[in-house]
């Protein structure tokens, strides 16, 4: 598979080294997916059984038929068994491609094709689905090292334009998913709308939710200061500011609350949160993300 990732759009993408690093990692990739009455599965390949993982304690709203009786009996704490799931799931990747991410799309479609590049390479399904005002494109469902090629080809064709509705985007893969499975969303989470809501019943629904948030460092730490005229990428608006230290530590403020934000919904659901700035190198992020780490 190293000579598909290594033409064309493949070879911007996936260099050889981070190959070699995401074959090690791929190993350790887990998938959290719930079907509504087999109970907690971490879906790992494709087939019919399943073997017995761990406990969990019992929470409310958890199917009464998952608790572990002779477990109960013998400590009085009623806990639920989980089981690896030995079955087909989907890594479903929502690509951000609005206006904003101009800058930061490289990164985000690198992420990307890290992603489902380990998802395939463990036999896995993947899709990429394509997200601006809603979800506006879709590459179908590839399985195995054979569908990198088309993954890859997809991803290099995005370009950066139009407005975002990410929550729309989120909702319509629920609706257009026969069953739950890997979802990941990789953008600066610049959005408006209400997309942790979108995100909660996502997971409601079963998905294992992973948040990708690519982001430039002056948007992390800005320098900038004076009058300036900002236009919107999105929407085109402009709007004079004057950048002095009040409007500085506001701006910080605000950030840092977009980015407690996805830590209390990764924290709150079980999901993944990491944060990539597009000066550093992926590999120690891929390492983050496959570690299902909250940033």
């Amino acid at each position: 598979m190293a000579s598909e990732a290594g033409t064309g759009a493949g070879a911007r993408l996936l260099s050889p080294e981070f190959l070699r690093e995401l074959e090690v990692l791929r190993r350790r990739m887990e998938v959290r997916a719930r079907s509504g009455v087999g109970g907690d599965h971490a879906a790992r390949r494709r087939g019919g059984s399943a073997e017995f993982q761990e406990h969990r304690a019992y929470a409310p709203g958890d199917d009464l038929r998952r608790i572990d009786w002779a477990a109960y009996a013998r400590t009085d704490e009623p806990v639920l068994k989980l089981f690896r799931a030995e079955e087909d799931v989907v890594v479903r990747l929502v690509c951000d491609a609005s206006a904003s991410m101009e800058d930061k799309l490289d990164v985000a479609r690198r992420m990307t094709a890290a992603i489902g590049y380990m998802a395939l390479a463990g036999s896995e399904r993947a899709q990429v689905l394509v997200a601006a005002e809603g979800l506006i494109r879709q590459h179908q469902p590839s399985r195995g090292r054979d569908g990198l090629g088309g993954l890859l080809r997809h991803l290099g064709a995005l370009e950066a334009r139009g407005k975002t509705d990410l929550a729309r985007a989120v909702e319509a893969v629920i609706e257009r998913s026969a069953r739950p499975g890997m979802l990941v969303v990789v953008s600066d989470f610049f959005d408006p709308g209400p997309l942790t809501r979108a995100l909660g019943r996502a997971v409601q629904a079963g998905h294992d939710a992973a948040l990708v948030q690519v982001v430039t460092p002056d948007e992390i730490e800005p320098s900038m200061e004076g009058d300036f005229e900002l236009e919107d990428a999105e929407t085109g608006a402009r709007v004079e500011v004057t950048m002095d230290a009040a409007a500085l530590s506001a701006y910080v403020l605000r950030f840092a609350g977009l980015c407690e934000e996805l830590r209390r919904f990764a924290r709150r659901h079980a999901a993944i949160y990491v944060r990539v700035r597009t000066d550093e190198p992926l590999e120690p992020v891929v390492r983050r993300f496959v570690s299902r780490s909250v940033d």
